[in-house]
């Protein structure tokens, strides 16, 4: 098995998205991303974009040799969006590429509206229906019931977490529950899986991570760090400098692997939605940037090494 991720906070734009290749499978995982599209009041730098723009191609390269996609939830860092923000997927680019790829998708319990209708135009634009793949197996692969993003009963809804395994190892994406439930949580465990990925809690969300919160998830961290060999969390964890101390002081308090995207990827940590602020402090840019995005593009390659 070989496991690729393609893009997290950790690896510099908002996502969980990963390619699995397996015997003759190819399995692309919540192939979409974002960059925050305001955060302290500021829309992405450059050194965001160029970095986006690096991602999106590596997510549309994998969509173009999947067998399989599987679509976690309908949010707009995890789907290509029939109507995307500039920083996202367009599904209108990404369609044609997996047409001929088995599609595995989040059934439509407990969705939100805006999530139906991510649905609904994904499905128009593809011409066929995304069938409930909850509960299902499919040889190397098999897929969770849903279970909470985030805490339970909220109004995020559930996402569905997708379990692969061949001869030799085993893994599971769990994106977005936040370490926030139990059941889930309990449902990895029972998986045994060597690798996990986890889509860690909201630290950023001061107001929502209270001390309880904060306490739930760390000791639902510590529980699932010590039953799989090797725990990768991202994704909410990663968009403040706070998710940093939390991993590494998580790592230094289990006897298995812990680690970040980038950690895993041999790659450097770049935050870069965490250090907005500081990006537009040591490289100014004008402030009508965004509003010229397509030449602003191309600009952005010079703020390249700045995140190298």
């Amino acid at each position: 098995m070989k496991i690729t991720l393609l893009g997290t906070e950790s690896m510099g734009v908002r996502g969980l998205s990963c390619l699995v290749e397996v015997d003759n499978r190819k399995i692309v995982i919540d192939p979409g991303m974002a960059l925050g599209f305001r955060r302290s009041k500021l829309l992405p730098h450059p050194a965001q974009v160029a970095f986006g723009e690096q991602v999106r191609k590596k997510i549309l390269t994998a969509l173009a040799q999947a067998t399989d996609v599987v679509f976690s939830h309908y949010h707009g860092d995890h789907v290509p969006l029939v109507n995307p923000n500039p920083y996202q997927i367009d599904a209108h680019k990404a369609a044609p590429l997996f047409k001929k790829a088995r599609l595995w998708a989040k059934g439509s319990e407990d969705l939100s509206a805006p999530m139906v209708a991510r649905k609904e135009g994904l499905m128009r634009l593809l011409g066929v229906e995304l069938i409930n793949a909850e509960e299902k197996i499919d040889g190397v692969l098999a897929f969770s019931p849903p279970v909470p993003h985030g805490e339970p009963n909220n109004r995020l809804g559930t996402v569905m977490m997708t379990y692969i395994r061949d001869d030799n190892c085993s893994f599971v994406h769990a994106s977005d529950i936040q370490l926030l439930d139990e059941k889930a949580v309990s449902l990895i465990l029972d998986w045994r899986p060597d690798i996990a990925l986890i889509g860690g809690p909201p630290l950023y969300l001061s107001g929502f991570m209270d001390r309880n919160r904060r306490k739930k998830s760390w000791d639902l961290a510590q529980s699932l760090a010590q039953g799989v060999e090797t725990m990768i969390i991202d994704h909410h964890l990663m968009r403040c400098e706070e998710g940093l101390v939390w991993l590494d002081r998580l790592s230094s308090k289990v006897n298995t692997r812990v680690t970040c995207g980038a950690d895993f990827m041999g790659q450097p940590r770049r935050l870069l939605e965490a250090r907005r602020i500081q990006l537009y402090e040591q490289m100014p840019v004008p402030k009508d940037w965004h509003k010229r995005y397509a030449l602003g593009v191309e600009d952005a390659h010079r703020f390249q090494k700045f995140s190298d």
